[in-house]
C-alpha cells in the first residue's frame, strides 16, 4: 500500500500498520498465517462463552439464578479482557505508532472501537454507581459490552487471516519464476570430463552439459549440437524453438530433444529470469495514477470517521430512546469498526500487484504501475524496424558463384576471412557457413578497409570480400551484368558484396535481414485493434519502404538519427496522439523514453530495455495485443475495487450511524460492523486475484 516503506526485516507499515510484504517472494511460500490463526483460533473459543452469556438471556430468556447473575459479569469480563488483550494486543501497538507521528489509519479506529467498548464495559463492573440515569435500562442495570469488544477482535482476526491467505496468492508469479531454475548445472572441462555443480558455482566462459529433459541452467549460449527448446514460462510462446549452434538459450527454460553443449553468458542477478524478478517486483510495488485518488481520500478519511462516530453518539445521546447513552455508545463503536479504511487502501495496489506477475507469465514486463495504466489508452504505435518488424539479425540470402566457380567453396572461404571480423553482416556469412557445416581455415594478414570491406591471405591466396571500389582496388574489375544483379539485390533492401580470389572475381554474395514470422500476423492484428502504425527507422529509403509495403504499414519516416527519433514522438504527442514506441537498440532509447509508452523488445540491448515501460520478453509484437488486454483488465479491476471499497463505505458509516432508525427502526450493532469491515478487504483481495486468470 506504501511502496516507500522499505525496511530491512518483517514488521508493520508505520503508515497504515498493515504487515510488510517481501520485496521479492521466496521460492518456497512461507506460512505468515500460522500465528494469527492460532490467535484467531483461540479468540473464537473464547467469544462463544462471552457471546452465549451476554445474548443467553436476550435470545432464549434464560437468565439463570441470583448466584450466577452476580459471577457472570465476572466471567466475560476475564473471557473478554484475554481476547482483547492478547488476541487483539497488536491492533493496539500499532494505534498507538499511528498516533506518533499523526498518521491514523484502520487500526487507530479498530482500537478507539475495541477500546471504548471494552473499557466501559470495565468501568460498568468495578464501578456501576458512577454511572447516571442515561446509562442505565428500565431496571436500572448498566448493560455490558463485553461480547462487542470480543467479536470485533476476533473478526478482524479472522478478516487478517484469510486475506493474508488470499494475499499469498498474489506472489504465486513470482515463486513461480524464481522456482524455474535448476538448482546444478553440468560442467565440462577442456577433456571433456563431466562434472555436476551447484548453480552458483557456474561462472561465465563455462562450457556446459544440457541433456535432453534438462532445464537450461543460465543464460547461454549453443556451441554444440542441435535441439527444440521449451520457453513458454518465460515468453508466453507456446510451441517449442528450434536451437543450434550460436543460439541463444534463456535460463531455466527446458531442453527437450538433443543434448546441447553450451557456453555460459550470463549468471546470477544478470540473467534473463533474474532481471524479470526485479522488473516484476518493482512494478508491484510502485503506485498506480489510480492510487492518488485513495491517497487524497485516506489523508483526511480517519479524522473524519472520528468526527462522524461524535456526531452520532452526541446525536443518540440527545435524540435517542433509553438509555440514550448506552445507544450513543453502540452508535460511535459501530461507526468506528465498519469504517476501517483497509478496503480503501488495498483497492489498486493488490490489482497492480497481480497484474505485474500474470504479466510476467505472458512475457510481458511492465517497468511500474503508471504502464500497466497508461498502455490500454495508446491509439498510435510506431515501430523501429531493425530488431522489432525483422530479426534484427543478418541472414545469407545469395550465393552466386563466377563460372565453374561452387557455393560451398565461395561461401567457405568468404566466411573463413570472415570470421576475423566483429560486423553484423561478416558474422552472417560465417554462421551460414557453420550450418552448412564447412570446416573454415584461419586467415593471414587480415585487412578491413572502412567503406569497402576485408582482405587477407587465405591457404596461400589473397582474398578481398567487399563492394566494387574494393574490387577495383584488388584488380578484379566486377562484371557489369553482376553488378547490375547487385544493384536489384539493394533495391531490395539486402547488402550485397563481391568475392575476389587471387585478382579474379568470385562471386555475389548478399545479406538481409528477414521479417520475424510472427510480424505479419501482429501488425494485422494491431491495425484490427484500431492502431495507427508508423514505422520510424534510420535505415534507407528503399529498404525500409520494401518492409513496410510487405507488412501492410502505411506511415513510414527512414533515414532518422537517433537524436531525431525522440523529436518525432515529441511531435505526434504535441497533435493529440496517446503513442507507444517500440524499438530495441541503443539508438531507440530516446524515443523510447520520449513516448507515453516505450516498449522494448526482449532481445535487444539492455539500454533499450532500462530507458522502455514495458519489455516484451520474447520480441514478439503479439505480446503488445495481450499487454493492452491486460492492461484493459487491470484498470476494470481497480475501479471495480475502489467501486466495492467507495460504495461500501457509503452504505455502511450511515448504517452504522444510525441514519435510518427514525424510518425503518435499524441499527448495526459493533458484530456485525465488525464482520462487515473483513468481508469488505476479503471481497477486494479475491477480486485482484481474478486477475491472474486474465488474458490468454
Amino acid at each position: 500500500m506504501h511502496p516507500q516503506i522499505l525496511r530491512a526485516a518483517p514488521g508493520n507499515c508505520p503508515i497504515c500498520g498493515m504487515a510488510l510484504e517481501r520485496t521479492v517472494p521466496l521460492a518456497t511460500p512461507e506460512d505468515s498465517t500460522r500465528g494469527i490463526r492460532r490467535r484467531f483460533t483461540a479468540c473464537a473459543a473464547l467469544t462463544a462463552p462471552v457471546v452465549a452469556i451476554a445474548m443467553g438471556p436476550h435470545m432464549l430468556g434464560l437468565h439463570g439464578p441470583e448466584a450466577w447473575l452476580r459471577i457472570a459479569p465476572w466471567v466475560q469480563f476475564l473471557l473478554a479482557t484475554a481476547i482483547v488483550l492478547w488476541g487483539g494486543g497488536s491492533f493496539f501497538a500499532r494505534a498507538w505508532r499511528s498516533l506518533w507521528p499523526w498518521r491514523p489509519n484502520m487500526y487507530t479506529l479498530i482500537a478507539l472501537g475495541t477500546g471504548v467498548a471494552w473499557a466501559y464495559s470495565v468501568l460498568a463492573v468495578l464501578a456501576a454507581g458512577v454511572f447516571p440515569v442515561g446509562f442505565r435500562d428500565a431496571a436500572g442495570r448498566v448493560d455490558l459490552y463485553f461480547e462487542a469488544a470480543a467479536v470485533i477482535v476476533t473478526l478482524v482476526l479472522l478478516g487478517e487471516w484469510l486475506e493474508q491467505r488470499a494475499r499469498q496468492s498474489t506472489g504465486a508469479a513470482i515463486r513461480a519464476l524464481l522456482s524455474l531454475a535448476p538448482p546444478r548445472a553440468v560442467r565440462m572441462d577442456a577433456g571433456g570430463r563431466e562434472e555436476e555443480i551447484e548453480l552458483a558455482q557456474v561462472h561465465v566462459g563455462d562450457r556446459l552439459l544440457i541433456r535432453p529433459g534438462a532445464k537450461v541452467p543460465t543464460d547461454s549460449v549453443v556451441l554444440e549440437g542441435t535441439s527444440s527448446v521449451d520457453e513458454s514460462m518465460l515468453t508466453g510462446e507456446s510451441l517449442p524453438v528450434d536451437k543450434g549452434r550460436g543460439d541463444r538459450l534463456i535460463g531455466a527454460t527446458i531442453n527437450q530433444a538433443g543434448a546441447l553443449v553450451v557456453r555460459a553468458e550470463r549468471i546470477g542477478a544478470d540473467t534473463l529470469l533474474s532481471q524479470i524478478v526485479h522488473l516484476v517486483s518493482r512494478a508491484q510495488r510502485s503506485h498506480a495514477p489510480a492510487q492518488r485518488l485513495a491517497d487524497r481520500i485516506a489523508a483526511w478519511f480517519v479524522p473524519s470517521v472520528i468526527a462522524v462516530a461524535m456526531i452520532a453518539a452526541a446525536s443518540w445521546a440527545i435524540l435517542g430512546p433509553s438509555p440514550p447513552f448506552a445507544h450513543a455508545l453502540i452508535a460511535a463503536v459501530s461507526v468506528l469498526i465498519i469504517a476501517c479504511p483497509c478496503a480503501l487502501g488495498l483497492a489498486t495496489p493488490l490489482s497492480i500487484l497481480v497484474a505485474s506477475g500474470r504479466g510476467a507469465q505472458l512475457g510481458v514486463l511492465f517497468r511500474d504501475a503508471s504502464a500497466i495504466e497508461s498502455l490500454r489508452q495508446i491509439d498510435t504505435l510506431v515501430l523501429d524496424k531493425t530488431g522489432t518488424l525483422t530479426e534484427g539479425r543478418p541472414r545469407l540470402g545469395v550465393l552466386s558463384p563466377a563460372a565453374n566457380g561452387e557455393e560451398s567453396e565461395l561461401l567457405r572461404l568468404a566466411a573463413s576471412l570472415e570470421q576475423s571480423s566483429e560486423h553484423p553482416i561478416a558474422r552472417a556469412i560465417v554462421h551460414a557457413a557453420q550450418e552448412r557445416g564447412l570446416k573454415l581455415s584461419s586467415a593471414e594478414e587480415f585487412t578491413s578497409l572502412t567503406g569497402q570491406g576485408v582482405r587477407g591471405r587465405l591457404e596461400g591466396r589473397l582474398i578481398a570480400v567487399g563492394n566494387a571500389a574494393l574490387m577495383t582496388l584488388v584488380g578484379a574489375p566486377v562484371p557489369a551484368d553482376v553488378e547490375s544483379q547487385a544493384a536489384t539485390l539493394r533495391d531490395g533492401g539486402a547488402s550485397a558484396f563481391f568475392v575476389a580470389i587471387d585478382s579474379k572475381y568470385a562471386g555475389l554474395l548478399s545479406v538481409a535481414d528477414r521479417v520475424k514470422e510472427t510480424t505479419p500476423a501482429a501488425i494485422a492484428a494491431l491495425r484490427r485493434a484500431g492502431l495507427r502504425l508508423v514505422m520510424l527507422t534510420g535505415d534507407h529509403a528503399g529498404t525500409a519502404a520494401r518492409i513496410a509495403q510487405e507488412l501492410g504499414i502505411g506511415e513510414v519516416i527512414a533515414g532518422v538519427r537517433p537524436e531525431q527519433k525522440g523529436a518525432v514522438i515529441e511531435k505526434l504527442r504535441r497533435s493529440g496522439r496517446r503513442v507507444a514506441m517500440a524499438g530495441d537498440g541503443i539508438n531507440d532509447a530516446p524515443a523510447l523514453a520520449a513516448a507515453d509508452v516505450g516498449i522494448a523488445m526482449g532481445g535487444g540491448t539492455d539500454v533499450a530495455m532500462q530507458s522502455a515501460h514495458v519489455t516484451l520478453v520474447k520480441g514478439d509484437l503479439n505480446a503488445i495485443l495481450r499487454a493492452r488486454e491486460l492492461s484493459s483488465a487491470t484498470v476494470k479491476n481497480i475501479r471495480q475495487n475502489l467501486f466495492f471499497a467507495f460504495a461500501y463505505n457509503a452504505l455502511g458509516v450511515p448504517l452504522a450511524a444510525g441514519l435510518l432508525y427514525p424510518f425503518t427502526g435499524w441499527t448495526l450493532s459493533p458484530a456485525f460492523a465488525a464482520a462487515a469491515m473483513s468481508l469488505s478487504s476479503v471481497s477486494v483481495v479475491l477480486n485482484a486475484l481474478r486477475l491472474s486468470r486474465a488474458v490468454s
